[in-house]
């Protein structure tokens, strides 16, 4: 025999209804409650199956040859939080990956190998290690390796897309290009010759909130960090942190994703905080330690992690350490939803 109470909840039901005082807690939380996970990927362990992948399947049978980074928390959403999407694609010599476009916003994280190139908007330039690249969007893009004997080899970089978000916007498009790459219209460092240097062009008027700097290199962001971390006071939580900005703005980058690089000199052993975004990190150089909530992450070159939403961070380095990461920063500072706690 059922209770009135229950008749009624079953009688809501088929009408469509819920009762919100039974969901309330769950709904509005006293913090963030998020379903991803504190996870880490060592690079050694994965990179065989990177490898692996790319005898079994062409790119252009693939059109991208990614082994998706899958939260623990988030089995089967292909996803590496719950609004940021990681995974590590590979490109072999001779090989391109063809050309579309889509509403999700990208970023290249250069992990290994030199001399592939990605081509964005009619602009193409090449990937090194440490380069950070962007692909803006709905911006026609494909990547290229040149042949073997032309001095092509493997190259892997990790993809970050903010696939989990525009899918709870129900916001994704995507479109082939009819060839398999796009005209070249522009000669390699064109972007960065009118927008890297403090300058724009005379006339230029901003289309999108995305930088219309779509490559920074690595060395010119290891040369900032190295010179701050001699002038500069090395902060508790942080070390020497920058972020990526678009020129034209000041602003972040990319309108829904962060992106930072951050140094840390052997010996720190930073404090505790906590904030809103779940955040991607990846080891550039050095050995370290993550303490993110419970989960305790020794590190080395390569390896990637995640810290979710509200997650206590610390860190601690062996040696001299720098780290690319990338969050959902500017959509929860957009809404005014960012929060930070720093202990």
């Amino acid at each position: 025999m059922t209770t009135p109470r229950q008749d009624y909840y079953q009688t809501l039901s088929q009408a469509n209804l819920a009762p919100l005082w039974v969901s309330l807690s769950n709904l509005v939380p006293s913090h963030p409650t998020p379903k991803a996970v504190p996870a880490l990927w060592k690079y050694k362990e994965v990179r065989p199956y990177v490898m692996q992948a790319g005898e079994l399947i062409t790119a252009e049978e693939a059109v991208r040859r990614v082994l998706v980074l899958e939260n623990p928390g988030l089995p089967g959403k292909s996803s590496i939080s719950s609004t940021l999407y990681a995974g590590l694609q590979l490109i072999l010599p001779g090989e391109i990956a063809p050309s579309h476009r889509h509403t999700q916003s990208a970023l290249r994280f250069v992990m290994e190998g030199k001399g592939a190139w990605t081509a964005v908007n009619g602009e193409r330039t090449t990937m090194s290690p440490g380069d950070f690249i962007i692909t803006p969007s709905w911006r026609w893009h494909d990547h290229g390796n040149p042949r073997a004997e032309e001095g092509g080899e493997p190259v892997v970089w990790l993809d970050g897309l903010d696939i989990p978000l525009l899918v709870h916007l129900d916001a994704g498009f995507a479109e082939n290009l009819d060839q398999a790459s796009q005209p070249i219209e522009r000669p390699e460092g064109f972007s960065y010759a009118q927008f890297g240097h403090n300058m724009a062009p005379l006339r230029y008027t901003p289309t999108d909130a995305t930088s219309p700097i779509f490559s920074y290199p690595y060395e010119r962001t290891r040369e900032a960090l190295d010179q701050l971390s001699r002038f500069e006071v090395i902060d508790e939580w942080d070390g020497v942190k920058l972020r990526y900005i678009n020129p034209n703005t000041g602003g972040f980058a990319m309108p829904t994703m962060a992106t930072f690089m951050q140094f840390f000199p052997a010996g720190f052993k930073g404090r505790t905080y906590r904030s809103t975004d779940s955040a991607v990190f990846t080891v550039v150089e050095g050995r370290g330690t993550a303490y993110i909530d419970d989960a305790v992450f020794p590190f080395s070159p390569k390896d990637i992690f995640i810290a979710p939403s509200w997650a206590a961070i610390r860190f601690e380095m062996d040696e001299d350490v720098v780290l690319f990461s990338y969050s959902d920063r500017p959509v929860q500072q957009a809404l005014n939803l960012f929060r930070e706690f720093r202990e």
